[in-house]
């Protein structure tokens, strides 16, 4: 999936230097890289990225954290390779998939004239970006990212769907809770940082 026979319209290039080089766009010119690197019906390279993304999230939480991704009476590496498979390969797509049906369906309510449903799936997918750091086991940080993931996915809906910041923030205020609060546990981080703190 790294690899596709054709470039559809232009879209990125696909191999493993292709998804670091995104990472790190993203993250660091996230304005010019929504602009010039989302393109029609390119969705492929998007899907890998996140997948790559969630891989590294939830590989890197199950050698951090105890007790995840465990199986009664299975060994820990066949366990976490279990489902670390089952995470990747098919709830990640179908979680990107089904968020995208939603922030389409909420896009055509607030913006009149928009991009179509390929740069949406692209632009959730890359504002995962941060989120790729999200298993480490501390939770400032976790909140951190996730609140950084939210931001950019707010981003990339203002300028590929060319429409204000106020109606992109409306309209990617649910996906962004779905996708960074619930599905890389940015509102559990928070909590663990701020409701659940000792009173002194």
């Amino acid at each position: 999936m790294t690899r596709w026979i054709e470039n559809p319209e232009g879209g990125r290039d696909r191999g493993p230097r292709a998804l670091a080089r995104a990472w790190v766009e993203v993250l660091v010119r996230p304005w010019r890289f929504f602009r010039a690197a989302v393109s029609p019906g390119d969705q492929a390279p998007g899907l890998t990225f996140l997948m790559t993304v969630v891989l590294v999230s939830e590989t890197t939480r199950f050698l951090l954290v105890p007790g995840v991704y465990s199986l009664e009476g299975v060994s820990r590496p066949i366990a976490g390779l279990f489902w670390l498979s089952l995470v990747v390969l098919l709830v990640a797509p179908l979680a990107l998939h089904l968020v995208s049906a939603l922030q389409t369906l909420v896009l055509m309510v607030v913006v009149e004239d928009r991009a179509g449903i390929s740069q949406t799936v692209q632009v959730i997918a890359y504002s995962t970006a941060p989120c790729a750091l999200a298993g480490i086991p501390v939770p400032e940080l976790r909140a951190l990212l996730a609140c950084y993931g939210a931001v950019l996915l707010i981003v990339g809906l203002r300028i590929v769907h060319d429409t204000s910041l106020l109606r992109a923030t409306v309209a990617g205020a649910v996906p962004a809770a779905l996708v960074f609060g619930y599905g890389f546990r940015g509102f559990d981080a928070l909590g663990n940082t701020v409701l659940l703190q000792p009173i002194v």
